[in-house]
């Protein structure tokens, strides 16, 4: 059987690579849904029109029934231009494309959040808010991913961003026990680790930090 799934993001740097994995399982169909086309397969979206109607909006441009609905979409206060433009994308894009996967029959909502979601401060606020609104759509399963911070190469740039990948490279290997939910991890690691999930039978609410992504995908490698 083939498991139907929509995602949101695949421009990101998780979602890139999510995007690219799902494309080669002959298990899974999955279907992009963008802001802009960026490959060939993108369907093309207006958030903005999906934040008002959103089941109508992803009839549009997705199956008529998915299984799997991934969201890998994020963005900063400083590429957003404002609090209000951030939380916009982060908090009411998302949740209007959960609520519309949840109608066309969505039983999985996987979400990429941040560590320490819900926290001091606009950025984790959001993230807390996010993730309880989702929750309470009512999926059969919910999955958190809340890596901290992301290595690898994005498309938009990051100054600052980049400034933290170095850092966070070096102090890597002092980042142990306690800690190691609170260091860098690969985008390719929380992309295999969000592949190995679609479609997990069991249901409930889960979220997982860098030491259960980590050891998500080497149990992937492994088999």
């Amino acid at each position: 059987m083939t498991t139907r799934v929509l995602l949101i993001g695949a421009t990101g740097l998780v979602g890139r690579l999510v995007d690219v994995e799902l494309a080669t399982r002959s298990d899974t169909a999955v279907t992009s849904l963008t802001r802009r086309k960026a490959s060939a397969t993108d369907r093309v979206i207006d958030f903005e029109r999906l934040c008002h109607a959103p089941e109508m909006t992803l009839q549009a441009q997705a199956p008529s029934e998915i299984d799997v609905a991934i969201s890998c979409l994020g963005t900063t206060i400083r590429a957003a231009g404002s609090q209000a433009a951030m939380f916009r994308v982060d908090h009411d894009y998302v949740l209007a494309f959960a609520r519309g996967a949840h109608a066309l029959g969505a039983r999985q909502f996987i979400l990429v959040s941040s560590v320490g979601a819900g926290g001091p401060g606009f950025y984790l606020r959001t993230k807390g808010a996010i993730e309880r609104d989702v929750r309470a759509i009512g999926f059969d399963r919910v999955d958190i991913i809340r890596p901290r911070l992301l290595l690898g190469h994005r498309a938009e740039t990051r100054p600052m961003e980049a400034i933290g990948q170095r850092l966070a490279t070096l102090l890597s290997p002092l980042m142990v026990g306690k800690l190691s939910g609170y260091g860098a991890i690969d985008a390719k690691i929380v992309a295999k680790s969000i592949v190995e999930l679609v479609s997990q039978v069991t249901g409930g609410y889960r979220t997982y930090g860098n030491a259960d992504l980590h050891c998500i995908a080497s149990q992937a490698a492994n088999l």
